[in-house]
């Protein structure tokens, strides 16, 4: 199991006893809105139910990838999920981040985004790894400029539209952070 420790979070793989904490976060209103339905959603409407088929899926990504979302803790307290996750459809790997609006403001998601592209490159020698939002979510677009990922195009994912796409390369990656250590 990958676990990986920022200054105040703890990154961990979600478990099935996770399911209830992580449903309240991922189908509370106010963070749905900005994801793409989950799969079944319309269909079942049990949400902790959902929540266990994402954390299966999860699991089988960690043990085909090594990588998946991780569930995000606060004070052993789940607050949101963050990570990389393979997109099959753009054939590349995505940083994402997602908090219970309790967490929102704290500079959480610029923490757990930049241990994730850190993990993805130093760790899983990944090439590029991008991220995705609707463009008027301001807030993400912020932490994907602050993690140092750059504008480059607008594409279609899942239902959404005219999505904005940021990326980063190993090489920008590697130089942003040897300039930050100076």
């Amino acid at each position: 199991m990958t676990i990986v420790t920022t200054e105040r979070l703890s990154l961990r793989p979600l478990l099935p006893a996770d399911a209830e904490d992580y449903a309240a976060m991922r189908f509370h209103p106010e963070v749905a809105r900005w994801l793409p339905p989950a799969p079944g959603a319309v269909q079942q409407g049990d949400f902790v139910a959902l929540a266990h088929a994402a954390i299966e899926r999860f699991a089988a990504s960690w043990q085909e990838r090594r990588f998946a979302p991780w569930g995000v803790f606060r004070d052993g307290r789940l607050i949101g999920h963050a990570g990389l996750n393979f997109i099959e459809q753009f054939d590349g790997v995505e940083v994402l981040w997602s908090l219970h609006p309790d967490a929102w403001g704290k500079g959480y998601a610029t923490e757990v985004a930049l241990a994730s592209l850190a993990y993805g490159f130093d760790t899983l020698e990944l090439d590029r790894i991008f991220a995705i939002t609707l463009e008027e979510n301001r807030a993400s677009r912020a932490v994907m400029e602050r993690i140092g990922l750059t504008y480059r195009k607008r594409v279609d994912y899942k239902g959404f539209t005219d999505i904005v796409w940021y990326d980063v390369d190993r090489t920008a990656y590697a130089e942003r952070i040897s300039s930050a250590a100076r």
